[in-house]
């Protein structure tokens, strides 16, 4: 039996597992790691015309890849009457014209700005959003976990995006006719892709959306399909942070790890939360294979301070090399460098099947 699941398995985890958000260090998300996740609503494209057609799949896919999975243009139209309509979880938006004074709170959601060609529509940026670097000449002071509605308004904006409603910054912006759109944590890779999509299509530059869109499900495909083929899958530990909380696979981070046929111990650990705290004496003795470090940047962990704590040195993943760093910016964010993030972890897959038995 193949350590990993088979492509037309993992095809189908991607297009029918619901999953919850991420809420990791970093996170575009204001709940802290130990908060339960919000489930977001899954959103299309507004449509207001009965004769267009579904959008196709993107060039050279085959049936047994991942870039097979049903892309969100397939449900998601562009509307003739109104280019710059999209329907979301709270009701339709429409723009009454291209908008060219974006103001992004949402660390996600500016790369995926900057990723489809509309950085120039972009007026300012919030506190977080630190990638691409293009984003650092709109950087300002703002927030998205504390957002101020005079000084967003101060720039003009003729679109706010957010990833979620703090502080009831929604309505603060709506009283002042100020269009907003609120791009929650997904619970599946499809709802990420959607995301992309209606930015492309609020931006003008829906083309570009669905374009990175199907780069992104190449991207994972091919990572995917790179995996190699063992006996027996590795089970791995995720930190979220150095006071020990992890995710669950009932995460959307935690479905990029099931993707790549690894078993989770969180699952196992008797939690109300798909955010639960485990303690030292639990992962010890469920003792990982790979250790995927998500706190390098909020929290200064690496595989050195691991292996020095109290009974870690013997756990697998640390005897073998298995304590992988982690981006804690990529890893708590659902855009473009998703694919980056599957790539690490299929390399660090790779790797631990390279270490000889026993």
């Amino acid at each position: 039996m193949s350590r990993f699941p088979s492509r037309f398995t993992r095809t189908a985890l991607l297009i029918g597992v619901s999953l919850t958000a991420i809420t990791a260090c970093g996170s575009d998300s204001s709940s802290s790691s130990s908060s339960s996740a919000t489930t977001a609503a899954s959103t299309t494209i507004a449509t207001t015309s009965a004769t267009a057609t579904d959008a196709t799949e993107p060039a050279g896919s085959t049936a047994d890849t991942v870039a097979t999975t049903s892309p969100a243009t397939d449900n998601t139209l562009v509307s003739n009457d109104n280019p710059f309509s999209v329907e979301t979880a709270n009701g339709p938006l429409t723009l009454a014209a291209m908008p060219t004074k974006i103001v992004s709170l949402a660390p996600t959601h500016t790369e995926t700005l900057f990723a489809i060609g509309a950085g120039s529509q972009v007026v300012a940026v919030d506190d977080q959003s630190n990638y691409p670097a293009e984003a650092a000449a709109v950087s300002s002071a703002l927030s998205g976990y504390t957002p101020n509605v005079e000084a967003i308004a101060g720039y003009q904006p003729d679109l706010v995006i957010l990833s979620d409603d703090s502080g009831g910054i929604v309505a603060q912006l709506q009283a002042l006719d100020i269009p907003v759109w609120v791009g929650s944590a997904p619970d599946t890779l499809e709802e990420a892709y959607t995301e992309i999509e209606q930015l492309g299509v609020l931006t003008g530059r829906f083309a570009e959306a669905t374009g990175l869109v199907g780069e992104m499900q190449t991207g994972i495909s091919a990572a995917l399909n790179s995996l190699p083929e063992t006996e027996v899958p590795f089970t791995y530990y995720h930190e979220l942070d150095n006071t020990l909380f992890s995710i669950t696979s009932n995460t959307f981070l935690g479905q990029i790890y099931s993707l790549a046929g690894l078993i989770n111990i969180a699952d196992s650990a008797e939690a109300s939360s798909n955010y639960p705290q485990l303690n030292s004496e639990f992962i010890i003795t469920a003792n990982p294979e790979l250790i995927f470090l998500g706190d390098t940047k909020c929290c200064g962990e690496s595989p050195a301070t691991v292996a020095v704590r109290d009974g870690w040195a013997g756990i697998t993943a640390v005897t073998n090399g298995g304590v992988i760093a982690m981006d804690d910016d990529i890893a708590s964010r659902w855009g473009p460098r998703i694919v980056d993030y599957m790539q690490a972890v299929v390399a660090a897959v790779t790797s631990a099947a390279a270490v000889p038995a026993g």
